[in-house]
Parts: C-alpha cells; structure tokens; sequence
C-alpha cells in the first residue's frame, strides 16, 4: 500500500462514524486508490460521504491504532 493511502485509511479509520461512514473531503486520486483496493465505497458522486468496506474498517482501525496510538475512536470533542 503506498504511504499516502495508509495515512489516509488511518485518519478515516479515526473519523469513521455510522459504522464505517466516512466524509470524502481527501484527495479523489487516493479515494480512488483506496476504492480500487476494495477498501472504500465509490468516491464519486453527490453523496458527501463514503463507507468503508469490511476489510477497509478492519485495515482502517489497525493503521489508526499504528501511527495514531488509538482503538481508532475519534477524541472527544471539549
């Protein structure tokens, strides 16, 4: 996997929300990357937002708990 998208699936394995909802305001090249490895839904279209896949979720809250030191649970807001 390259970097960017590693560091890309773990900032969305922190945001995730709804389970495995996700806002798709990141660059579409590396969308695009992530839904060409079966990781994420489709990046295009109207909706503002996508979803991780199984396998994306599980990679996700991995990669967070790895460069993020977290369950992959936003911080709560203050």
């Amino acid at each position: 996997m390259v970097k960017v998208e590693e560091a890309l699936l773990a900032l969305l394995g922190v945001f995730e929300f709804e389970n495995g909802r996700v806002w798709k305001r990141y660059d579409f090249a590396t969308m695009d990357g992530l839904h060409k490895k079966g990781l994420i839904t489709e990046a295009h279209g109207r909706q503002e937002s996508v979803y991780l896949t199984d396998e994306g979720m599980r990679r996700a809250k991995a990669l967070a708990a790895k460069h993020f030191w977290t369950n992959g649970a936003a911080p709560a807001r203050q």
